[in-house]
């Protein structure tokens, strides 16, 4: 095992931009959490909920791996 926590990172920015440059505000609405929610997960501050995690990857039409990825590696 590696040191530090593991990481889990996001590509919902770039799926925002090609999604008709969606805003955080109409993704948070679609996926039903806060503007700010959305932001603290694209940040990495936040991890959401496997279910939320879904509903992200749903709006956008992408499979769960494309949306969120896990770093088991990262420091």
């Amino acid at each position: 095992m590696g040191k530090g926590k593991p990481k889990i990172s996001n590509t919902i920015r770039t799926l925002r931009f090609h999604a008709g440059e969606m805003t955080q505000a109409a993704l948070a609405e679609k996926v039903g959490v806060t503007r700010q929610t959305v932001v603290a997960i694209e940040q990495g501050r936040y991890s959401p909920s496997l279910e939320v995690a879904f509903r992200i990857a749903r709006a956008f039409g992408v499979p769960l791996e494309e949306a969120f990825q896990y770093d088991e590696d990262s420091q």
